[in-house]
């Protein structure tokens, strides 16, 4: 069981790359989202399995936390696919319920980068930075709670500032 939660905690091994395993997992993170969303897969299936990501991730990280050697190393990314998730979720959701993108004259895949794009630079821009709170959630928290938590927080942000930006170009 260890073996495959830490293969969960690595995202399949994309936190043991070396160089910037966070960016990377949050890359593929909405990669594979916007493959989701032009395939059509339905948004109650991704909630379920992102919800399940939430609830048990932080009791697999404390688990095997003891692998590593420090309280929220690098290698442990599956708190990038969470919170990089959020935004995801929200372009998901906007776009199939309110069809933003209903006007423009472009394949679905092509159409729908933009969105995606921007959720990844704003995900990426809270979750380095680390303004309040996440910062004090990053400092104070120092368990697998505290370790995917910053990134949900980050991730509310990065949707908020996605659906802003949304707004503002469609």
């Amino acid at each position: 069981m260890n073996k495959i939660g830490l293969y969960l905690i690595t995202l399949f091994g994309i936190g043991n790359l070396g160089k910037m395993p966070g960016t990377i997992a949050s890359l593929v993170t909405c990669i594979l989202f916007l493959f989701m969303f032009v395939a059509e897969i339905n948004i109650y299936i991704l909630l379920i399995v992102f919800f399940i990501l939430l609830v048990f991730s932080p009791n697999i990280i404390d688990k095997n936390i003891h692998q590593f050697k420090n309280l929220d190393p690098k290698e442990i990314v599956i708190d990038e696919f969470i919170g990089q998730s959020i935004p995801c979720l929200w372009i998901c959701y906007k776009l199939k319920v309110y069809g933003m993108l209903g006007t423009v004259a472009s394949p679905p895949l092509l159409q729908s980068i933009i969105p995606f794009l921007i959720a990844f630079v704003s995900f990426r821009f809270f979750d380095i930075l680390k303004p309040f709170p996440i910062n004090m959630i990053d400092k104070k928290i120092k368990n697998g709670f505290g370790v995917v938590f910053d990134d949900v927080v980050a991730g509310v942000f990065a949707a908020i500032i996605t659906h802003l930006l949304l707004s503002l170009i469609y």
